[in-house]
């Protein structure tokens, strides 16, 4: 499981004295427990990888959205923080599907619901996520979708 590797890698950076790597994982496991109490509310989730990868799949977009921030700001030095953050969370994604890959599991979908304009683009979203959520960025996919209906 993934939160376990993340746990390993705590331990590991702990040992090795890697300070920026431990702040990081440190990060990733604060932002899981906040999300586990959310989740207490609710019913529990049927796999925690899924969970775990959308929670680092958030983190991700906010350290690309943080670095072009900084960069255009001129904070190169806050931006290169980032950029260490966002390798470290980076290690614990699964891979992540090719755009090639995503275009045609796009056009599977498509022809299975028989979308064929914009108006079926929540479907499509949906099943698309439903499939490959932990493979795919979904903001990106969501441009792919919208080429793809229109």
């Amino acid at each position: 499981m993934i939160r376990d590797d993340i746990k390993a890698a705590q331990i590991a950076a702990m040992k090795a004295g890697e300070k920026d790597r431990l702040a990081a994982v440190r990060l990733i496991l604060a932002k899981l427990k906040d999300r586990d109490m959310e989740l207490r509310t609710q019913s529990a989730p049927a796999d925690d990888d899924a969970v775990v990868v959308d929670v680092l799949q958030k983190m991700v977009k906010q350290r690309r959205e943080s670095i072009a921030l900084y960069e255009q700001g001129g904070r190169q030095e806050l931006a290169d923080v980032e950029k260490a953050e966002l390798a470290v969370i980076e290690t614990f994604l699964p891979a992540q599907m090719s755009e090639a890959d995503t275009g045609a599991a796009i056009e599977a979908i498509k022809v299975e619901l028989g979308a064929s304009s914009v108006k079926d683009m929540g479907r499509v979203m949906a099943t698309l996520k439903e499939r490959h959520g932990t493979q795919l960025d979904m903001s990106k996919a969501s441009a792919l979708v919208k080429a793809a209906l229109t």
